[in-house]
């Protein structure tokens, strides 16, 4: 447990349920603690965001939208996702708490393991994220630090042959989705395992996936990647230019086989490699048949005790000789008194009786027969079967009838009314799986186990399923997500997907969602039909840009580049026919033949001469400059306006000469 810095959120109770009691480990998105539902009793992991990330709120929505999808993935090799929600506005989940450790803790201690170890381990990792792969999911960072090896039931992960293997970090695969790289321009996944792809292009899919699976299988058979180098860009590009090596070549003496497994897994074009994980397990299952049962050694193999006489080191089987197939095998018969060891089995494997009860040889009694000690013994005798009688009438009516009770009738009520009713009948309750129900109040009881008027052991526990209400669902936001992808999100949520006529975007890439029907935040139920509007990429044409030319020379680069235009005139101060704007914007894509519209400048406005007929004529000159206009003088500058040229009320061009006839 991670104890170097004080951390205040140990011993806080988040959202009164989850007591956390320590600190797991701290990652660059999340915090990981170790915590207590005391609702019902149980450990669990809670992962709460940082609060760096919690202001990014593209990223909260995909973290919660995941949680979601992860929680109806139900696999036994992925960590499950029981819970969500907030804490002071920091977004958490509530997920399975799983004893054991990483397969990096592992590999620091161990350094390497067998083939046959490193296979099992490596199937049922495939077997989570195939199952994430089959639900439109990719992992995008498969790693030995997110693969957790379970404690066997006797307490330890000694025999990896059979340990529980589950996936981790599901939750923020999707959530980081929308940055490959972060605010430093540093790739965020661990480039140790990056496939070269998502370095190249920050593109991913399902075989993203299979490459780093591929890397971690060489890291269990030769205890190192691959690649290394001083800084991360350096490896991560050593993905893109190298083929990853032979395991061979660092562990001599591996099957060709497994060379050959982790070259087609780490093939560098995608297109090489098996198309997801499920395709990868059949191969690693192959692989593991074709190397021999010699192989193959289980922990109840193990458990088998040597003969009286052996080495508990050293097992020595003999060999068993040749016999025609129609023989008859003959099995011995057990001497008498003799018994399997059955305290060499592991604790979790015994049977109740064999917990060390023995049975104590048969005394005879030596008391004699006859007169007055067989008189005391026939009373004794009747009083013991008296007894036994009483006993057996008792236990027969405790075992048919008296232990069991009708379990109570709970449907339809509120959750705490439904446990504070059925603690009054003396029974014990266990929430369950929620179900949506159009009829049943969200968190109202709508399914129990027992039923309602079953039979049942007074004392025993009766399993309740919430109505989780109507089931709907927020459309998630697409835009700017691939076709695959928004499809595969869709469909896990149970709706149809229809795709909608494809439009050209200046921005969007060809592929990728431009819209949706309905829109992002509406609420649709499994069944409905989401239409999905696909970008086309940039319309073939590229409109110029035609502002301050005029409408002539405009309307022919038009006409030249296949296509029309259309005239709007405006009054400007710009001269007459000059194109003043344009509708699309210069620069924007459009289709051969499309309509460009152009505001076409009428010029500046007309100027009114006004009448200055018997006006001094310096006043009439001061008058004409005031509007705009040039002025001509004739004759006397000192004199009065006799005549005017243009004459009075006349609609002239600014700046227009206009002619002043002056005398007394």
């Amino acid at each position: 447990m991670d104890t170097t810095v004080a951390d205040t959120l140990i011993g806080t109770t988040i959202d009164g349920r989850y007591r956390i009691t320590g600190r797991v480990a701290r990652g660059g998105m999340a915090t990981v603690y170790r915590a207590t539902d005391e609702r019902l009793g149980r450990d669990v992991a809670l992962k709460i965001i940082h609060p760096s990330q919690a202001t990014n709120v593209h990223f909260v929505d995909r973290f919660t939208d995941e949680a979601k999808t992860i929680a109806r993935l139900s696999h036994p090799n992925v960590v499950a996702v029981y819970d969500q929600g907030r804490h002071q506005g920091l977004p958490y989940l509530v997920m399975e708490f799983v004893q054991g450790r990483t397969l990096r803790d592992l590999l620091s201690q161990r350094v390497k393991l067998t083939p046959v170890e490193a296979l099992a381990i490596l199937e049922q990792m495939l077997a989570a994220i195939a199952a994430a792969h089959r639900a439109g999911l990719v992992h995008r960072d498969v790693k030995p630090e997110n693969v957790l090896v379970a404690e066997a039931p006797s307490g330890g992960t000694a025999d990896l042959v059979d340990a529980v293997v589950k996936v981790a970090d599901f939750g923020l695969a999707r959530a980081i989705e929308a940055s490959t790289v972060d605010d430093s321009g540093q790739l965020m996944a661990t480039v140790a395992y990056v496939a070269p792809e998502l370095v190249q292009t920050g593109q991913a899919d399902a075989r993203t996936d299979v490459y780093s699976a591929g890397i971690v299988l060489f890291e269990m058979l030769t205890g190192r990647v691959p690649f290394d180098g001083a800084e991360p860009v350096e490896v991560a590009w050593q993905h893109v230019d190298n083929d990853v090596p032979a395991p061979s070549t660092v562990t001599p003496g591996l099957p060709v086989a497994l060379d050959k497994l982790v070259a087609r897994a780490t093939r560098r074009d995608p297109g090489a490699r098996p198309t997801d994980a499920g395709a990868l397990l059949n191969e690693v299952q192959a692989v593991r048949d074709g190397l021999g049962a010699a192989n193959v050694e289980t922990a109840l193999l193990r458990q088998v005790p040597p003969r009286p006489g052996m080495s508990d080191a050293t097992t020595i089987v003999p060999a068993v000789p040749a016999r025609p197939a129609d023989a008859t095998a003959v099995v011995p018969p057990v001497p008498a008194g003799s018994y399997h060891q059955a305290s060499h089995r592991p604790a979790w494997a015994r049977l109740p009786e064999q917990a060390g009860a023995r049975t104590a040889p048969h005394r005879r009694s030596a008391e004699p027969s006859g007169g007055f000690f067989a008189d005391r013994r026939r009373v004794v005798l009747g009083a013991l079967i008296a007894v036994m009688a009483l006993v057996i009438i008792g236990s027969t009516w405790w075992v048919t009838a008296g232990r069991y009770d009708e379990a109570p009738t709970l449907l339809n009520m509120p959750q705490a009314d439904a446990i504070a009713h059925a603690e009054s009948k003396g029974f014990k309750t266990v929430i369950g799986d929620g179900k949506y129900d159009d009829r049943v109040p969200k968190d109202s009881v709508v399914a129990q186990s027992p039923a309602a008027q079953e039979k049942m052991i007074k004392g025993e526990t009766i399993t309740l399923s919430l109505s989780l209400g109507p089931e709907v669902y927020p459309v998630p936001d697409l835009v700017g997500v691939e076709l695959a992808a928004a499809k595969g999100e869709l469909e896990s949520l149970g709706v149809k997907v229809k795709e909608g006529r494809a439009q050209y975007s200046d921005t969007a890439p060809e592929g990728v969602v431009l819209s949706t029907a309905p829109k992002a935040g509406e609420q649709v139920k499994p069944g409905d039909t989401v239409t999905l509007v696909l970008s086309r990429g940039q319309a073939p044409i590229t409109i110029p840009d035609l502002t301050g030319k005029n409408i002539n020379e405009a309307s022919t680069i038009l006409a030249q580049e296949g296509l029309t235009g259309a005239e709007r005139y405006k009054e400007s101060d710009q001269p007459a026919d000059t194109v003043i704007g344009q509708s699309p914007k210069p620069g924007t894509g459009v289709e051969k033949g499309a309509e460009v519209t152009l505001d076409v400048s009428k010029g500046p406005p007309l100027v009114t001469v006004p009448d200055l007929t018997g006006q001094p004529c310096q006043q009439a000159q001061a008058t004409l400059q005031q509007l705009g206009l040039q002025v001509q003088i004739n004759l006397d500058p000192n004199g009065t306006v006799r005549g005017q040229n243009p004459g009075g009320n006349t609609q002239v061009q600014p700046q227009s000469l206009v002619q002043l006839q002056c005398f007394f």
